[in-house]
């Protein structure tokens, strides 16, 4: 979900619903969940979880529910459908559609080794319980990156191929990658990492052309996405979302982080990615930018099972690639319990245990600065949520959709 280097899940302060100076937008057709939305969004602010923040829920191309409100505090930039925001591991789904478009085409197989397309990745090594490495005796299969079962994790600068080290493309980015052992066997465990980054280098090997014109061509011209992309020039910089930073806040620190006391900071100083014009380095598991349209017209082609308004962008077998449960429910940590994953989505495999009213198999994905989504077959509805903040926390896409469900009621 997600997110950074590591997942990082902490929980959100019990939300009083507390009145907060900020914008609104106008009541569309449900008047409790838009309610529901709208206490919530003021409720992240008045506590200091999140800044501003853009929300709604849609059935295909009709808003049930959309709700801007910003924070009025000193340092935070308004909101507005304008807004650009680093999506983080939001890329991820997209770069899982640009794979799917790769295999509807006949150019691979997941069961397919790495080694046939990226050769660097033939003599890859792991890690034995002696802190030795070895030569793997499972091959790297796509399957596995697409899954999150390679064994390559996120790294911390120094310790192995960080998203934070300077390449100058993908090649470069993998051919680093390859050299360091995975921390098990591939296919034989789940673990979250930059798997998507090394798909994005596959995408150019099989398409021949770089990883953002497939992306354009594939997936965001056909849904109009004008405003995502890797980089990020100086008119968008003045759109591009401040960070809400916490006081205190380590990011090097697991789950359970504490805070220090005092006033919360917006920091234009916490990039991290440098969204540099032309870059080269176009990460598929963390580098996009997107805007809350944008992102809505990927959710709304998801939700149409591949078809938006019309036009068909991924084969309905495809989708069903992408949710297909991979994990078994042999995965807990990262998540809350009730929770399975396919290709880098989560699938709600136990709605009881999730406790919020959501279907059965709703599936989606969030992004390190918060960001979230999910799609929901079974009411024929996607939600999408979109704030800069740290640190992250699956707690608000789980309010957020507790507050989105018991509006249907």
């Amino acid at each position: 979900m997600h997110m950074k280097v590591r997942t990082i899940v902490s929980s959100v302060l019990i939300l009083t619903l507390v009145a907060c100076a900020g914008s609104r937008s106008r009541l569309p057709n449900d008047q409790g969940m838009q309610k529901n939305i709208e206490a919530y969004q003021r409720a992240l602010i008045a506590k200091g979880v999140t800044g501003g923040s853009v929300a709604g829920v849609f059935r295909g191309g009709e808003t049930l529910a959309y709700s801007i409100v910003n924070s009025g505090l000193p340092g935070d930039t308004p909101v507005s459908p304008d807004t650009i925001f680093p999506i983080w591991s939001m890329s991820k789904p997209i770069t899982t559609a640009a794979m799917m478009i790769l295999h509807e085409r006949g150019l691979y197989q997941v069961s397919d080794p790495v080694s046939k397309y990226i050769p660097y990745f033939s003599d890859l090594k792991c890690k034995g319980e002696d802190g030795q490495s070895y030569p793997c005796e499972n091959e790297l299969k796509i399957v596995h990156l697409l899954s999150h079962r390679s064994g390559y994790g996120y790294y911390d600068q120094g310790e192995g191929p960080s998203h934070l080290d300077p390449y100058e493309d993908l090649d470069k980015f993998v051919r680093v990658v390859s050299a360091h052992p995975v921390e098990f066997e591939p296919g034989t465990e789940y673990l979250y990492g930059i798997n998507q980054a090394i798909l994005g280098r596959l995408v150019e090997v099989l398409s021949g052309v770089e990883f953002f014109e497939f992306l354009n061509e594939t997936i965001f011209e056909p849904l109009g996405m004008t405003h995502t992309r890797f980089e990020l020039s100086p008119e968008d910089r003045k759109r591009f979302q401040v960070l809400f930073k916490k006081p205190g806040y380590d990011e090097t620190m697991e789950a359970g982080i504490k805070f220090d006391e005092g006033t919360s900071a917006f920091s234009n100083a916490h990039d991290e990615l440098s969204y540099a014009p032309g870059t080269k380095v176009q990460l598929g598991g963390e580098g996009l930018v997107s805007t809350f349209g944008d992102y809505r017209r990927f959710c709304e082609m998801l939700l149409g099972r591949g078809v938006y308004r019309g036009k068909r962008v991924l084969d309905e077998q495809s989708i069903e690639m992408m949710v297909a449960v991979t994990t078994e429910g042999e995965v807990t940590r990262g998540y809350n319990d009730g929770f399975d994953y396919g290709y880098s989505l989560f699938v709600l495999s136990e709605p009881a245990l999730d406790g919020t009213g959501s279907s059965k198999r709703i599936f989606g994905w969030s992004g390190y600065h918060n960001t979230h989504f999910w799609i929901d077959y079974d009411k024929n509805l996607y939600g999408l949520f979109m704030t800069r903040t740290v640190p992250f926390s699956f707690e608000i896409q789980k309010q957020f959709r507790s507050a989105v469900y018991r509006g249907l009621n």
